[in-house]
């Protein structure tokens, strides 16, 4: 069984990016492999990195299933990036989306009320 998970996301730019991602996440990435990657660990031994490569970007869709979801779409909020869009399901359970400037959708879902 995988003990590390790394999920990637295309931009067509890393610099462009790269502050949106640090807003959105609320911290400076973890490590920076390379020139044109920043990798953020989001849980142990779970990672998020954004990647300079054009002929891919804006394809990315990557969901995250917190137990703190109106908290953190709050801090969010508070660091200048809104939802491009709120899905509800059943069971209470939200599905928030944001999107970056090249139409990645990274998702936060979790109880939500």
């Amino acid at each position: 069984m995988a003990q590390d998970l790394f999920v990637g996301i295309p931009v067509t730019e890393y610099a462009a990016a790269l502050p949106w991602y640090e807003q959105l996440f609320g911290v400076q990435p973890s490590f920076l492999p390379n020139d044109i990657e920043a990798v953020w660990e989001v849980a142990e031994h779970r990672y998020i990195y954004i990647v300079q490569e054009p002929e891919r970007a804006g394809n990315a869709l990557v969901l995250l299933f917190v137990d703190d979801l109106d908290e953190r779409v709050a801090k969010i909020s508070r660091r200048g990036i809104e939802p491009a869009r709120r899905e509800p399901y059943d069971g209470g359970v939200t599905k928030v989306i944001y999107r970056d400037a090249e139409g990645n959708e990274i998702s936060f879902g979790g109880v939500s009320g």
